[in-house]
């Protein structure tokens, strides 16, 4: 039997209670991509990742990885137009990809080297691509 797994924004069950005196929040799935897209527009980002984001160096819904082998620990995160990380497996979003990477390692480490796209390249990678891009 084949399985549906629907990934939604972490802010839906805040959008959901703040429903209008109807109850109506209207909510669409593009089926090309899989992702929810809001009726409303996309907040701006902010924080640490926003200047990621607005670049295009990072795109709501990429997926970031961190694999610690020794450890035996692995970890999905997923970035958000807002700025904010989701880890699989943790309810509250997180601002700074440190405060991610430490929600699975239970240790300070520096998220900018921790999380990792599919190609392997690190956020902090990603983020002296854009200082050469401005240079």
């Amino acid at each position: 039997m084949p399985t549906v797994v629907l990934h939604l924004p972490h802010d839906l069950l805040a959008r959901l209670a703040s429903a209008g005196a109807d109850g109506t929040v209207e909510l669409t799935l593009d089926i090309r991509t899989g992702e929810p897209a809001l009726t409303e527009e996309s907040p701006l980002p902010t924080g640490p990742l926003a200047p990621l984001l607005r670049a295009g160096l990072l795109t709501s819904g990429t997926r970031l990885h961190l694999h610690q082998p020794r450890a035996n620990r692995s970890a999905t995160a997923t970035v958000h137009a807002d700025g904010t990380l989701t880890v699989e497996g943790k309810l509250t979003p997180f601002r700074s990809p440190s405060k991610a990477a430490f929600a699975v390692t239970q240790s300070q480490s520096n998220g900018w080297l921790t999380w990792r796209l599919a190609d392997g390249r690190t956020l902090d990678d990603l983020r002296n691509e854009l200082e050469q891009k401005e240079a």
